[in-house]
């Protein structure tokens, strides 16, 4: 569910921070993964655990 939600592509929104269906955001270089905030910007929550089964996620590189 994780995955299918980051690797998303909306056909009507090129940037997935316009698009109300996209949930997470991730960031490969740092292993982050947020909950988007749709508020008009870029905004996210960083998350540690999967929202929908509780796992953990891979630690943060900083």
């Amino acid at each position: 569910m994780m995955r299918n939600n980051v690797e998303a592509e909306c056909g009507q929104h090129p940037n997935r921070h316009d698009c109300p269906d996209a949930l997470i955001d991730f960031w490969p270089a740092s292993r982050t993964y947020g909950l988007m905030i749709h508020d008009g910007g870029a905004s996210v929550i960083v998350i540690s655990y999967c929202p929908w089964c509780g796992t953990k996620l891979p630690d943060r590189q900083h």
